[in-house]
């Protein structure tokens, strides 16, 4: 493959995640607006908000057989287009009927395009012979970030949601039609198994799940978990140490800002390191600089250590997205669909789990979770497999960029 192939295929999947980073950040940032246009309380607006990891979840189900048919190519097509076409739809609901309706939708088009994205990731990334899944999410946490920017500066001049929503993926539509057709094909035997060896059948749903990918499984889970649980309580303990409403927003902040921050430059530490000593050095300075700052229990100390959970954990999940993509005898696509159905509970599990120890042994104890399962993290990244291409600097393959 020439180098302008791979050029074409690494924007057209940073595309991707672009526009996936950019309509869920434009999504999250008027979500108090939406509210507002229903008139539910936080009860039913729980209740309703549901939809969508129930969406997802619907998707994870049905992309197994998909993507082994079809490969990422064209679910991620299909996941792009209707995130895309629900969105402003979903802000323009007028009922809390449609809401759901519209969230269950929304919930499937993420399903459909965030695991074949990243399988599609790590197809560019085997091109150029050297890691670059952090840079992928880098750019998703760009978007995730000037989506919410957008929303911010709709609110102030009273642009409806649906309205910025719409002008957003319009705009995201011409980006993705422009490069859709050079996203790479992951529809291929590995390359490991020569041609005429290649089963001449699709293999048994359960037989994919070998012990390595159940590893990879649970460190995705335990990462989102943790994830969730910060981007859902840092603010709240920050205030509840004592600080204002505007220190705790500092907070979650400090902790968007390292987790774009560690994407930027993960990708040339993985080249150093190799991808288990990544993953396991990513997970302590999480655990260890959360645990110290929860330890300490000031302020500053929270701010300190969320930006250094953001810091350890901003590049575990694209790690082991490159790990589950390069397992042996199994298409990329279909390792990281199963990688993503492993990971799904935690959209669920992560924010009600630190709210129900909350109410039994305080905020500042339950998010002592947060730290054992960056140890846990750490543990199981000791039994990581690393194999698939050799893990570069990227200095050694700048001819390749």
């Amino acid at each position: 493959m020439t180098d302008a192939s791979l050029q074409r295929q690494r924007v057209a999947v940073s595309v991707l995640f672009i526009l996936a980073g950019t309509v869920m950040g434009g999504w999250q940032g008027r979500i108090p607006s939406v509210r507002a246009q229903l008139g539910v309380g936080d009860g039913a607006w729980g209740l309703i908000v549901l939809g969508m990891p129930v969406g997802t979840l619907l998707a994870l189900l049905v992309l197994q057989g998909v993507i082994t048919r079809t490969g990422a190519r064209l679910p991620a097509r299909w996941g792009a287009a209707a995130l895309l076409m629900i969105a402003p739809l979903a802000a323009a609901s007028p009922s809390t009927l449609v809401m759901v309706a519209t969230l269950l939708v929304m919930g499937v088009a993420v399903g459909l395009l965030f695991g074949p994205m990243n399988a599609l990731a790590v197809e560019v990334e085997r091109g150029y012979g050297r890691s670059l899944l952090s840079s992928f999410h880098a750019w998703f946490s760009g978007g995730q970030f000037a989506g919410g920017l957008l929303g911010v500066l709709a609110g102030l001049v009273n642009l409806a949601p649906a309205l910025q929503l719409a002008a957003s993926c319009l705009l995201l539509a011409a980006l993705f039609v422009a490069t859709a057709r050079s996203l790479p094909d992951t529809h291929r035997v590995a390359a490991s198994t020569p041609v005429d060896e290649a089963p001449a059948a699709p293999e048994p749903s359960g037989a994919s799940w070998t012990p390595q990918l159940l590893i990879l499984a649970a460190m995705c889970l335990l990462t989102s978990i943790n994830e969730g649980a910060a981007a859902q309580w840092s603010a709240q303990y920050t205030v509840v140490l004592g600080g204002s409403i505007a220190l705790g927003s500092l907070t979650l902040v400090c902790y968007s800002l390292a987790i774009a921050a560690a994407r930027l430059v993960g990708d040339r530490i993985v080249g150093r390191l190799g991808r288990r000593r990544f993953l396991q050095l990513s997970a302590g300075v999480a655990a260890i600089g959360l645990g110290t700052g929860l330890l300490v229990g000031t302020v500053p100390a929270a701010l300190i250590g969320f930006a250094c959970l953001g810091l350890g954990s901003g590049c575990i999940v694209p790690t082991v997205m490159t790990l589950a993509g390069n397992q042996p005898d199994l298409a990329t696509a279909r390792a990281v669909a199963l990688i993503n159905l492993g990971e799904w509970p935690a959209f669920l599990l992560g924010p009600p789990l630190i709210g129900g120890l909350a109410e039994l042994l305080g905020l500042r104890a339950a998010l002592s979770v947060i730290v054992v399962s960056g140890l846990a993290i750490v543990v199981l990244a000791a039994f990581v497999d690393d194999r698939g291409p050799a893990v570069q600097s990227s200095s050694t393959t700048a001819s390749a960029a």
